[in-house]
């Protein structure tokens, strides 16, 4: 595996069990056992019930684009990337059948091909032996 040089998420609490499901390849979110309302990103306690009892709970994997901004120049040096292909990019939120949403990129769509409600699914990448992040692609 290459190097990777960007940020990464730290693995403290229940971050890390969402990425650990990642690392499986898995997408769990938070349900709340009192009101039903999933969410993200992971917490203690339901914003909607206030209620301390939650559990994992796995997704279906699949979105649609809720939002999306073009970056057109890497203003953080991890970001910075030679290749022609490097920017723009554009970072994604995903709204997932669930209700949540979740930020990540595309990996099969350049930034000029985004459309508002386009539907998408879960694909994971493991960028360190340690770490697996969810990206999405069109469906």
């Amino acid at each position: 595996m290459s190097e990777y040089s960007k940020p990464l998420p730290g693995l403290e609490g229940l971050t890390k069990d969402f990425y650990g499901f990642c690392k499986q390849e898995s997408l769990h979110f938070q349900q709340c056992s009192q009101c039903g309302v999933f969410r993200h990103v992971p917490r203690e306690t339901c914003a909607e019930c206030n209620s301390f009892e939650w559990e994992w709970t796995k997704s279906s994997g699949r979105g649609t684009i809720f939002s999306w901004v073009v970056i057109n120049r890497a203003l953080h040096p991890a970001f910075y990337d030679p290749s022609p292909d490097a920017v723009p990019m554009a970072p994604i939120v995903v709204e997932m059948e669930e209700g949540v949403r979740l930020v990540s990129n595309m990996v099969d769509c350049p930034p000029d091909q985004l459309e508002m409600g386009m539907p998408v699914s879960v694909v994971f990448e493991a960028v360190t032996d340690e770490v697996t992040l969810p990206r999405f692609r069109r469906v």
